[in-house]
C-alpha cells in the first residue's frame, strides 16, 4: 500500500506520537486503509464544523445506512472490525500539523495511546481525514471476509429461497 502527501504525514506523524508513548508503532493495513478511504469519500460532502470530525460529542456521529456496503466493497464484514476504531476529522486545506493536532489533542488521543490498537488505514477527501485503527484480535483484524463451506451453503440457500418465491409468483399468475 502507497500513501501519498498528507495521508503519509499523518501516518509519520501518529507513530512518532506513539513512539513518544514508548508504544509500537501501527503497521498499514490495506483493508482498513480501503475503509477509511470509503469513509472519507462518504464525509467529503459535510462542511467543517465546531462539532465534526474530533469535536464531535460522542454518541452523535454521523451514521451511514450504507455501512454494510462500504465493508462488501472493501471484503471486511462487521465481526472482524468491531473491535477497530473510526476517526474522522475535518481540518480545511489539511494542514498536517493541525491534523496531527486533532488527533493527538482530542478525545481520539486515547485511542492513539492504546496498546491494543497495532494498524492503521488512512483515507482522506476534500478537507476530511479518516484513521482506522485495528487491532491483532480476530474482532479488530480487519482481515478480508474469507468465503468458507458456511458462507456458501448460506448463499446457495439464498438462491433457491429466491428461485423458489420467483417460480410461485410465476405458478400465481
Amino acid at each position: 500500500m502507497i500513501i501519498f502527501g498528507e495521508e503519509d504525514d499523518l501516518y509519520q506523524g501518529i507513530n512518532e506520537y506513539r513512539a513518544s508513548l514508548n508504544l509500537t508503532s501501527l503497521t498499514k493495513n490495506d483493508n482498513a486503509n480501503c475503509l477509511a478511504e470509503e469513509l472519507a469519500d462518504q464525509f467529503k460532502d459535510q462542511p467543517c464544523t465546531n462539532t465534526t470530525g474530533a469535536n464531535t460529542i460522542p454518541g452523535t456521529e454521523p451514521q451511514f445506512p450504507n455501512y454494510p456496503d462500504l465493508l462488501t466493497k472493501c471484503h471486511l464484514n462487521i465481526s472482524n472490525t468491531r473491535d477497530g476504531s473510526v476517526m474522522p476529522v475535518c481540518v480545511p486545506g489539511l494542514v498536517p500539523s493541525l491534523v496531527l493536532t486533532n488527533f493527538t489533542q482530542s478525545l481520539y488521543s486515547q485511542n492513539l495511546n492504546d496498546s491494543k490498537y497495532t494498524g492503521i488505514g488512512i483515507g482522506s477527501e476534500d478537507n476530511w481525514i479518516v484513521v482506522v485503527l485495528t487491532t491483532n484480535t480476530p474482532d479488530g483484524s480487519f482481515v478480508p471476509e474469507t468465503y468458507n463451506g458456511a458462507n456458501l451453503i448460506s448463499n446457495i440457500g439464498w438462491v433457491y429461497c429466491s428461485m423458489f418465491f420467483l417460480v410461485g409468483s410465476i405458478f400465481l399468475l
